[in-house]
């Protein structure tokens, strides 16, 4: 046994649906900006952006079912997101074989401190203060792609305290699954455990405690999260 100076951390998982499997986490990366109608509300044009990537931490994912709202924040929004998780990986991996590294897709929310990261927007800062805090990102469980296939089309809906807030289709992404993970395989090599959240539909905005978020997928069910 390692003679560790202090106690490891625990490893990170998320669930299998429908088994109890566990999927262990190794990084996490999150596309920006990757649904047109999206990129417009945030200010930016989508027809001459390439993609762009952000890291959370894999202990920010949290398939609990509760958000506690965070501290330092008084604007903290919602973008429901898949989530595609790798059983494998490479470097500068072909947009024609990508998907064969697929293990599995989930539902996940990319909770956002849009205030501190309109904040470090405009002094050129990083975004991790306002996207990599505790539990920012509630998830659901993975489902195997032997039991759901490759998902490319499908309604992605939230709503909040039952009032609909997001409401797209995964057709609309302007970077498809396969694309994500050959460009990110040319900056980054990809591995076994790595978690790609693949961006969000318009209809982003804030929530408050008591509230309560339910997102869904077709095919891949729902996720409902309280906000504490």
């Amino acid at each position: 046994m390692p003679d560790y100076v202090i106690s490891p951390p625990q490893p990170v998982t998320l669930p299998i649906a429908g088994t109890s499997a566990l999927f262990p986490v190794r990084r996490v990366y999150c596309i920006g900006r990757n649904y047109a109608a999206h990129a417009i509300e945030m200010g930016h044009d989508p027809d001459r952006e390439p993609p762009f990537f952000f890291q959370k931490n894999p202990d920010n994912l949290d398939p609990s079912g509760v958000f506690p709202y965070p501290t330092q924040s008084h604007d903290v929004h919602h973008e429901a997101e898949m989530l595609v998780a790798l059983a494998s990986g490479g470097t500068d991996i072909a947009i024609e074989t990508a998907l064969d590294h697929v293990y599995g897709y989930g539902l996940a929310l990319d909770m956002t401190r849009r205030d501190l990261q309109g904040a470090q927007k405009k002094l050129g800062r990083p975004w991790e203060i306002g996207k990599a805090f505790e539990r920012s990102a509630p998830c659901g469980p993975i489902h195997p792609v032997a039991a759901v296939g490759h998902p490319d089309a499908g309604a992605v809906s939230l709503t909040v305290n039952g009032a609909v807030r997001q409401s797209g289709d995964l057709n609309q992404m302007i970077w498809k699954v396969p694309e994500m993970i050959a460009y990110l395989s040319t900056y980054f090599e990809l591995a076994a455990g790595d978690i790609i959240l693949s961006g969000t539909p318009s209809g982003v905005g804030p929530v408050e405690r008591g509230d309560e978020m339910v997102m869904s997928i077709d095919g891949l069910g729902a996720l409902t999260v309280q906000v504490i």
